[in-house]
Order: C-alpha cells, then structure tokens, then sequence
C-alpha cells in the first residue's frame, strides 16, 4: 500500500514537472521569437545606414577594429609592459 502511493507520488510529480517543462519551453520559445525579430530589425538598420554612409560605416568599422586589436593585443601580452622591471 505505501509503495503504492509512493509510485502515485512519484508519477504525479514527474507529470507536474512534464507539465513546467513543456511550459517553460514554449516561453523559451517565444521569447527567442521575440529576439530574432529583434535582431533582424537592428541588422537592417544597421544595412540601411550602411548603404547611405559608407564612409561612416567605413571609419566605425575600423575604429572597432582598431579597438579589439588593441584590447587582443592587450590580453594576450598579459597587459604587461617589455623591458621594465
């Protein structure tokens, strides 16, 4: 009797915890949704002004650049300084 209740237990709990899972999957789901959208919106922006000012795009684009070069360059010479003691 007790290992049947158990077992009940056990069987309400794994469909209650089925039950979130499928829940929290399809709100995963939907908010991924949500930021694809988002992302392909900004990626257009982002073309549309590319397209009217290359030449701004050009000089952000190298300004990055420059950027993580010098943070790269920076991470992996240990941020140290040769020849100083």
């Amino acid at each position: 009797m007790a290992k049947n209740m158990l077992t009940e237990s056990m069987n309400d709990m794994k469909a209650k915890v089925g039950s979130e899972i499928d829940k929290n999957k399809k709100l995963v789901e939907k908010e991924a949704m949500k930021m694809k959208k988002s992302v392909e919106s900004v990626a257009k922006t982002a073309e549309d002004f590319m397209k009217k000012n290359p030449e701004k795009a050009a000089a952000i684009a190298a300004g990055i650049g420059a950027a993580l070069g010098a943070a790269a360059t920076l991470l992996f010479s240990g941020g140290k300084k040769k020849g100083k003691k």
